[in-house]
């Protein structure tokens, strides 16, 4: 006699929606929301942050699992009959670039997230089907990392070239819902699946106790926005650029995009200016609008001896630009941006300042663990000079900050002891991960 047969495992689950996406291109598939159970919610309730802020009811990880099971079939009952509601999400506001404006997030409820979580690990099998290998924002096994590589990649194979540098004006902001939806149901006819999609874009945000809603962005904060936001430009951008730009142009091109960060590289000028001329009407007819002053076109070849030269361009935290190696060949390299310097060095000096008063031995933890992820992410063969200058400035303000806690402050002398017995990480640059995310920095 033979048992009962054994449960699919998650990952079993995830590989056969992945191998019927693949045999049904173009389908939207129905039979999706049947593979979301218990023990998925079990799993999608595991790979939700546990140390987030709280939403508008409050409830904390903590407090959700005081009673886990029951907490979660109730989810499952819910979301299968449509009778869930999606909360609005909290707004806060967090500080953008070098500090001096802010942008608004939202904050769902912790049972929002998990909901979220299990319908991103239905989805996400269905469109790591159809996504271009060049697009790298929010995507299993591909991190920023991945996409300046593969941008140096280009421009080493290409020789330069000229640089269609493009930025969308708040597109999270401004992502249509209707076409979002029109977009959905042309691959994932599931109609549990679309009808809580629908509920998380209209859910609205909750601010000053009052609640306002929205008929475009994605849903703030949430879990689920990424994968949106990403087969939102699969259609507006990636799908138009593989079908219909490349058959058109003359020379050689390449596009590597990190979420609504892009760049395309082109061997002519006149393939690039053909490009930039359409790209803006092609973004209208999605409701998206690219920022007049930070879209442009750089000369990016290499300089001849007496010549003019090139521009740069930042994508991901790296300025690219012309240099010569250590061998004194001229050649693209890359260094940490100004812009991007600074944020992280506003971003630590704020930390120190909050973190002060704490145990010197835990501030060391923290602070060695930050160097290590900008070490990590910034070091590169050419960039010693800007990691360099980070850990130095770092190593003043941790000085700076510690003098503080006490109207005596502290000499350099007593800093520098304090040095040798909880040392900062060398700037050195180190074997790279395999994954790693802006976010994280």
């Amino acid at each position: 006699m033979t048992g009962p047969p054994m449960p699919e495992t998650i990952s079993t689950k995830q590989a056969r929606i992945a191998t019927l996406a693949k045999q049904m291109p173009g389908t939207a598939i129905r039979s999706l929301s049947r593979h979301m159970d218990l023990e998925w919610l079990r799993e999608a309730y595991r790979r939700t942050r546990k140390d987030g802020a709280v939403g508008i009811d409050g409830q904390t990880a903590e407090a959700y699992a005081e009673h886990l099971e029951e907490n979660l079939q109730s989810l499952l009952d819910r979301a299968k009959s449509g009778l869930y509601r999606a909360p609005p999400v909290r707004r806060v506001l967090i500080p953008k670039g070098d500090g001096s404006k802010t942008r608004p997030i939202g904050i769902p409820t912790f049972e929002d997230k998990v909901l979220q979580r299990a319908v991103m690990m239905l989805l996400e099998p269905v469109y790591e089907q159809d996504f271009y290998a060049f697009s790298y924002g929010f995507r299993p096994r591909k991190s920023a990392r991945d996409a300046s590589e593969a941008l140096q990649r280009t421009l080493m194979r290409m020789d330069g070239g000229w640089v269609l540098d493009v930025d969308i004006k708040s597109f999270f902001d401004t992502l249509d819902h209707a076409q979002l939806r029109d977009l959905l149901r042309r691959r994932v006819g599931d109609g549990v699946l679309v009808r809580l999609v629908g509920k998380w874009l209209h859910a609205g945000v909750l601010d000053g106790g009052v609640v306002s809603h929205a008929e475009a962005g994605t849903p703030q904060g949430g879990v689920i926005s990424p994968l949106l936001a990403n087969l939102y430009l699969h259609e507006v951008l990636d799908t138009w650029w593989v079908n219909e730009v490349l058959p058109r142009l003359w020379g050689r091109a390449e596009l590597v995009r990190y979420a609504d960060d892009f760049v395309v590289v082109f061997e002519l000028e006149s393939d690039a200016r053909r490009v930039q001329a359409v790209l803006s009407k092609r973004f209208g007819r999605f409701g998206l609008t690219l920022h007049p002053d930070k879209t442009r076109l750089v000369y990016f070849r290499r300089p001849p001896k007496g010549g003019a030269r090139p521009g740069s361009f930042d994508f991901l935290g790296f300025t690219h630009y012309w240099g010569k190696s250590r061998k004194g060949v001229l050649t693209p390299l890359r260094k940490t941006s100004s812009k991007r310097l600074s944020r992280s060095l506003k971003a630590i000096g704020a930390w120190m300042k909050r973190a002060r008063h704490w145990p010197v031995e835990w501030q060391h933890e923290q602070l060695a663990a930050k160097l290590r992820g900008h070490f990590q992410y910034f070091g590169l063969t050419g960039n010693s000079r800007a990691i360099n200058a980070f850990r130095n400035e770092v190593t003043r303000r941790w000085h700076r900050w510690l003098g503080r806690r006490s109207q005596r402050g502290q000499t350099w002398a007593r800093f520098q002891a304090l040095l040798r017995r909880y040392p900062l990480p060398p700037a050195r640059l180190p074997p790279r991960p395999r994954q790693l995310s802006l976010a994280n920095l």
